[in-house]
């Protein structure tokens, strides 16, 4: 079937500057929303008194769960937003409140300073950084694939990963110069609030950034048909609540091996294997550049040979691969060996990642798309994906470490059989200028179009 490309109004260079300011500040949101896992390590002592290291980074993961619980609330409210006003005015909004919640963790008094005020000041500020990322993941997950040609959109979607990653990366590379800048005592003490300033700081010029970007034309088109009240709303998302299901379905096995593998793996390297705080980093440093590297080319060969291939490749290895790749991480005591292992989850990984965005976008029309996105998707990282890290350095706590492996491979399992049923949403069209754009090119060829998601 002919996937024709977007109208010539479009221009490679306004595709472009549509990705790059989509991605970049998107590497922003996730880079203050994963710097508060990194740098975990070394704040956990300000804010909880003990003398259990495994309880006080319990007690700075469930904060770190708990913001994954305003990731609903936010995908409703800014997904709405976005169906209703645009999705650059949601994607301005969002960065603008992961902003405020950075000042707020980098200015928040230890435990010595003021008790547990301190702890309920790093807890609402994970509340506000919970609301922004919920409504940032629809909102640029929904850009990123209408701004894209629409014989690239798995290419285009995939920056979405990247720039997640590369947020990540910053964050890891900060960590890294400050590990060796720095003494232990003077990054418990304050060096651990620099990287939330700089956050507040990247996201002020991000703003200027996203003033700047022009709407996507699936909007465009859909406003311009007159006003639509249900636009955005609950009752439009129940319309689609097939879709919204399968959306659910689809991210439950993704997300927790995606957190697993990247929030996770620092500290089961330093908690499990034993190997030192640097080296862990420098692990998963160079195991997630490479990880952003290989997002695009996955990108692409979804645009050639569909998407449910690449989601059910990597539930397979996910299902089977778990317990022994986690079990040998364990035993991993040499850099490369613990590379070479991280670098194998996150390849399987990749499969999920590199589309979801695209297929969750490909799922729903214009007029709810990205509260379609965004709310069930958000639910499913409320229970399952924010609480991964949790849910892994319970068992650890409880010596049942390698249930959580299990635990791991049931949800990839899940989301496999939802991979197999579900259709391959590559060809779909997303506007009515690319469904009519079809016709007229299946018109000559005898071929019957596409049904259109908007």
């Amino acid at each position: 079937m002919s996937a024709s490309a977007a109208p010539p109004t479009v221009t490679p260079a306004a595709r472009r500057f549509a990705l790059i300011g989509g991605s970049l500040g998107n590497l922003v949101e996730w880079y203050d929303w994963f710097v508060y896992a990194s740098f975990a390590i070394y704040f956990a002592d300000s804010f909880f008194p003990g003398d259990n290291p495994t309880t006080k980074l319990l007690n700075t993961a469930g904060i770190f769960a708990v913001g994954f619980l305003m990731r609903p609330v936010g995908g409703w409210v800014l997904g709405r937003a976005a169906d209703r006003h645009g999705r650059k005015s949601a994607l301005t909004l969002t960065v603008t409140m992961m902003s405020v919640a950075a000042l707020l963790i980098a200015v928040a008094p230890t435990y010595g300073q003021a008790g547990y005020f301190g702890a309920l000041v790093l807890l609402l500020a994970r509340l506000l950084q919970g609301l922004s990322i919920g409504g940032e993941y629809a909102a640029s997950a929904t850009y990123l694939t209408e701004a894209s040609a629409r014989n690239r959109r798995g290419l285009g979607s995939s920056f979405q990963y990247v720039s997640m990653t590369c947020g990540q990366l910053l964050g890891l590379a900060i960590l890294i110069t400050m590990q060796h800048t720095l003494t232990t005592e003077q990054l418990q003490s304050w060096g651990w609030r620099v990287p939330f300033v700089l956050g507040a700081v990247f996201a002020l010029v991000v703003f200027w950034l996203r003033r700047r970007l022009t709407e996507t034309e699936a909007f465009t088109e859909e406003t311009g048909g007159g006003a639509d009240t249900a636009r955005g709303s609950l009752k439009a998302l129940w319309e689609h609540r097939r879709q919204a299901g399968l959306v659910m379905a689809l991210t439950l096995g993704g997300t927790v091996a995606y957190y697993t593998y990247t929030t996770y793996l620092t500290k089961y390297l330093i908690g499990s294997a034993g190997m030192a705080k640097s080296t862990a980093t420098l692990v998963s440093f160079t195991a997630l550049a490479v990880f952003a590297a290989i997002q695009p080319l996955a990108g692409m060969l979804s645009d050639r040979i569909g998407r449910r291939p690449l989601l059910i490749t990597f539930a397979v290895g996910c299902t089977v691969g778990t317990y022994p790749i986690m079990t040998a991480l364990g035993s991993a005591h040499s850099y490369w060996s613990a590379l070479g292992l991280s670098l194998l989850a996150l390849v399987i990984v990749t499969g999920y990642t590199s589309i979801n965005a695209a297929v969750k976008a490909e799922l729903f029309p214009t007029r709810v798309r990205a509260l379609g996105v965004a709310l069930p998707y958000a639910l499913a990282n409320a229970l399952f994906g924010g609480t991964a890290e949790y849910v892994a350095l319970w068992f650890k706590d409880a010596g049942h470490e390698k249930m959580f492996f299990w635990y791991v491979s049931g949800c990839a399992l899940v989301s496999l059989v939802t991979y197999v049923l579900m259709p391959d949403t590559r060809d779909t069209a997303l506007s009515r200028a690319e469904a009519e754009a079809e016709a007229e090119s299946d018109t000559g060829s005898g071929l019957t179009p596409a049904k259109a998601a908007g």
